[in-house]
């Protein structure tokens, strides 16, 4: 889990800009010859029927509910037939450009697959923000600031080492991770800041808010790799520990970085010939965008309420239809 690299392209933006492209070289070529075409047309018309489409899933609930709320839509709303399949986000990425995944509803970064699948092999394209903010950082519970005041700056945390020592972690204090495919730099800023605290991976998102969760009800100590949007936000006011400021370039290498994360807009990512195909579900997937307090109420539905996919979807669905009504294509 790792940001895009800033704002980009709306999705249907993007997409036009892709076709028109290989319409040119088209035309370049010479259109009259035998060599099929590489796009269709620039306006590209949704096709009436959807079929199938298959998306990726993630492990971490923001990114179900993304996926309940396209899915639900895309089959009440388009008639598509829809199926979903797990897995960490670089087998997702490489699935994608295979083709036997249609699109990534929640895309955080990871420069190095957009290098190789967008730019280098062009299997791949970007398909618009989703609306959704990202932060990554590294928290403490609410009531470990009330108790040390100063804890929320990186400079002072080996001070409070102590606290945070566990019998995984001997003479260091615990810094818990969330699942270990979630793309972080932890390892390397405990080492290049020289702080007395070790990586552990709780397992899962799941367990890493149970974690959060305890130590705020029990008032034991606890810091740890977290992220919005993310549901328990809303719950627990979980304290933002202070990293050196982030500037552009200071995590080019991964091995040397010593700043915080930078904050981005996440974004979509679909199969080319997907996003080409005139696939209803692929305009739907282009359109849509929501804001973390929709995000969040849907995944509070889905991992804290124990509601299905379709469950949650529906609720939410129910009762905006004015946000999502200019997700799907028109009707011609």
């Amino acid at each position: 889990m790792r940001h895009p690299r800033g704002p980009r392209p709306s999705g249907g933006t993007r997409v036009r800009n892709l076709m028109l492209l290989a319409v040119c070289a088209g035309v370049l070529n010479g259109c009259g010859s035998s060599a099929p075409a590489l796009v269709p047309p620039p306006t590209r018309p949704v096709n009436s029927e959807c079929g199938s489409v298959t998306l990726a899933v993630n492990p971490w609930a923001g990114y179900e509910a993304n996926t309940a709320v396209v899915s639900y839509l895309a089959r009440t709303r388009l008639g598509c037939k829809v199926a979903l399949k797990e897995g960490k986000e670089e087998d997702s990425w490489k699935q994608l450009a295979e083709g036997s995944v249609d699109a990534i509803l929640e895309n955080w970064g990871h420069d190095d697959l957009r290098k190789k699948y967008i730019d280098r092999e062009q299997r791949v394209v970007e398909a618009g923000l989703t609306g959704n903010k990202g932060v990554i950082g590294w928290y403490v519970p609410p009531w470990m600031v009330e108790e040390y005041p100063d804890i929320t700056d990186w400079r002072k945390l080996n001070k409070y080492a102590h606290l945070f020592r566990t019998s995984a972690t001997g003479n260091k204090g615990q810094l818990l991770d969330g699942d270990p495919s979630y793309v972080t730099n932890d390892k390397a800023l405990v080492r290049n800041l020289k702080l007395d605290f070790t990586v552990v991976y709780s397992g899962s998102e799941d367990k890493l808010i149970e974690a959060f969760r305890k130590a705020e009800r029990e008032r034991t100590p606890l810091l740890g790799y977290f992220y919005a949007p993310q549901w328990l936000l809303s719950e627990i006011k979980l304290a933002h520990v202070s990293l050196p400021q982030y500037t552009p370039g200071c995590d080019a290498d991964p091995e040397k970085v010593t700043c915080d994360y930078q904050p981005y807009d996440l974004d979509k990512i679909m199969n080319r010939d997907f996003a080409l195909s005139g696939s209803p579900a692929a305009h739907l997937i282009e359109n849509f965008s929501w804001t973390d307090a929709d995000q969040n109420q849907v995944a509070y539905d889905i991992a804290h309420r124990h509601r299905t996919l379709d469950q949650a979807a529906e609720r939410w669905v129910s009762k905006h239809q004015e946000t999502w009504k200019d997700w799907l294509p028109a009707k011609g």
